[in-house]
Formats: structure tokens, sequence, C-alpha cells
């Protein structure tokens, strides 16, 4: 049996599309960042090109610095220069950690409907690496998982073999259903 080599980094849930709009005056804007803090400019492209339709991306501070190919503090700054120059919002998941949702800022670029993004609320593709993985040397090898059949709309089901009997109760002795009755039988002398 042959192992297939795991990938290093990559998106746990797929960006949905292939485009993403942005505004003329952002590419301005990021032409200047470019000349000014070039790791940034940088970071912001890897931010853009993998986040989801809602405009944000979960990654570790270690994957987004892989996928810059810099150090820690680089990738630190970087993420600190878009913050403060409000190209990005910044959520903390959990109480300590190197994951953050980043969140893109809706005039620069967006790939789901234009309306605003709201505070703290957001759905977003996640970066995930193997090697920060628990189970690093076993990905690839796990059986897969079960697969739950789902209805889409517009979809219909298709009935296939023999199927079931339906559900039959035997009666309790003396309490027999007489239904349906065929011809209505006199009870006394006026019927």
């Amino acid at each position: 049996m042959s192992k297939v080599p795991p990938k290093t980094v990559g998106l746990a849930t797929a960006p949905s599309g292939t485009w993403v709009q942005t505004e003329r005056a952002a590419h301005e804007r990021w032409a200047k960042l470019i000349g000014s803090h070039p790791k940034a400019a940088a970071l912001m492209h890897v931010i853009v090109g993998n986040m989801g339709r809602h405009n944000a991306l979960v990654a570790s501070v270690p994957n987004l610095q892989r996928m810059m190919g810099c150090s820690r503090n680089t990738a630190l700054r970087a993420i600190n220069v878009l913050k403060e120059q409000n190209w990005i919002e910044v959520r903390q998941l959990g109480g300590v950690g190197t994951t953050n949702a980043y969140i893109v800022n809706d005039r620069v670029a967006w790939t789901g409907s234009r309306d605003g993004i709201r505070y703290s609320l957001f759905s977003a593709a996640v970066l995930v690496s193997d090697d920060e993985q628990p189970d690093k040397a076993e990905i690839g090898a796990q059986p897969p998982l079960e697969r739950v059949p789902a209805l889409y709309p517009g979809d219909r089901q298709l009935p296939t073999g023999n199927g079931l009997d339906p559900p039959t109760q035997p009666p309790l002795v003396g309490l027999e259903p007489d239904l349906p009755a065929q011809v209505k039988e006199p009870h006394g002398p006026h019927d």
C-alpha cells in the first residue's frame, strides 16, 4: 500500500470560487503598502488569496510565516501593520495561542456579498498545517469517515431495493380490531 505524501499547508474548507473582487482605490493603497511595508503587502495577498466567502481566514502565525517565508517576528510585524492601517481586523480564537481569525476590510477585497462585515460575527476558511496536528504521523492513513447522504434543494430521493414491510403489531387477545366494518350489523329490535 503506497502512502500519499501529506500536504504541509492547506485549506480545511475551500474558499468559495476562485475570484476575489477589489476596488481600484484599494489597489492604489496596496501599491503604496508594497513600497513602505513589503511583508505586510505580501501577507495581505496570502490572507485575501485564502479567505472564505465572508472575508475571513483562520490561521496560526506559524502557518502564515511559512506561507510568507519569513520569521515569526516579521509575520507579527506584518500583522500589526495591517491592523493599524485598517486592512484587516484580528479576532483571537480561544484564551491564549497563536491562532486568529483575520477579517479583511470589505472596502479592500471581498468574495461574498458586499454588505458589511459584522464585528466578531464571521464565517472563515481555516488554514491548517500537518505539522501542527498531534496525529501528524497518521495523516493520510486513517480510514475514511462515514458518509452521510444529504439532499440539497431540488434533489429528490430515489428509492432502491425491496424496502421493508410496514411495521405491524399483533392485536391483544380480546381487543382485536373490528374495523373496517363492511356491513352495519343490527344491535337491537329497531335496527
